[in-house]
């Protein structure tokens, strides 16, 4: 029997257990999930529930972090940016590992038939999903990466470490992917749509509360496509449930349980 959880704050919204329920039927396992609700301040009682409570766990926001340090292991992409979104307690060791931007690479082929590969992008946002997101699209190919954040010292630690990733005015060209991590709760009421997008642009906003935000809208009005963020959450829960489970999980089927 398997003891899953979300962890984060806030957590009442979270969808991750739907997707737990769904990815378990798929697995042939049985088990339950939580909602956990950890703020900041109570951090560090993450440890006991990780040894204690539960076998497999997704964090989400603020946790992120956190969560890594309280790890024996990473995978590659949690060790390049510093972060989990997927914790593994196996033998009395916790492994975690970060499949937010991978699942942000297979989402835009999901959802937009769009590969990454030889694409621009701007990522808008320099916090912990930036982080993934940009390492992905490196990772993945992606020709140039503008970085649009407003604390520079937050943009600097991403693109310092990306030959491709640059802050805004280094490059003048098509944008085919913009990809909007921001907050719901931290945008401002005008949307700007970015120079150089074009039909054929992708226009991502992460978030899917609402499922088309005011920032959507205002890139469908100057002729692109905008999709939110649920297949990306689905993806990056079926790559994390085939880590834990070595099976393979269907994203598809994950997304239709959430839509």
């Amino acid at each position: 029997m398997w003891r899953l959880a979300v962890v984060g704050h806030p957590i009442e919204h979270s969808l991750s257990p739907v997707l737990h329920g769904a990815g378990l039927a798929l697995a042939h396992r049985e088990g339950t999930s939580t909602r956990v609700d950890l703020p900041l301040d109570q951090a560090h009682t993450l440890a006991s529930l990780l040894r204690d409570r539960f076998d497999a766990m997704s964090v989400t926001m603020p946790l992120k972090y956190i969560a890594a340090g309280y790890c024996d292991d990473l995978d590659a992409v949690a060790t390049r940016i510093g972060s989990v979104n997927s914790i593994l307690v196996r033998d009395g060791r916790v492994h975690g590992a970060s499949t937010d931007g991978a699942g942000f690479v297979d989402a835009c082929r999901l959802e937009a038939g769009m590969d990454v590969g030889g694409r621009s992008a701007v990522v808008l946002g320099a916090g912990g999903a930036a982080r993934a997101i940009v390492d992905a699209l490196v990772v993945h190919g992606a020709r140039h990466v503008t970085l649009v954040g407003r604390t520079p010292a937050n943009v600097s630690l991403i693109t310092d470490r990306y030959a491709t990733v640059e802050p805004p005015g280094s490059y003048e060209g098509p944008v085919d992917l913009v990809v909007n991590t921001v907050p719901v709760s931290g945008r401002g009421e005008a949307t700007v749509v970015v120079d150089g997008v074009h039909e054929s642009t992708l226009a991502v906003d992460i978030t899917y509360e609402p499922r088309v935000s005011a920032w959507s809208a205002a890139y469908d009005q100057a002729g692109c496509r905008s999709v939110n963020g649920l297949a990306m959450l689905a993806c990056q829960a079926a790559l994390q449930m085939q880590w834990w489970w070595d099976v393979q999980i269907d994203p598809r089927t994950l997304l239709e349980a959430i839509t």
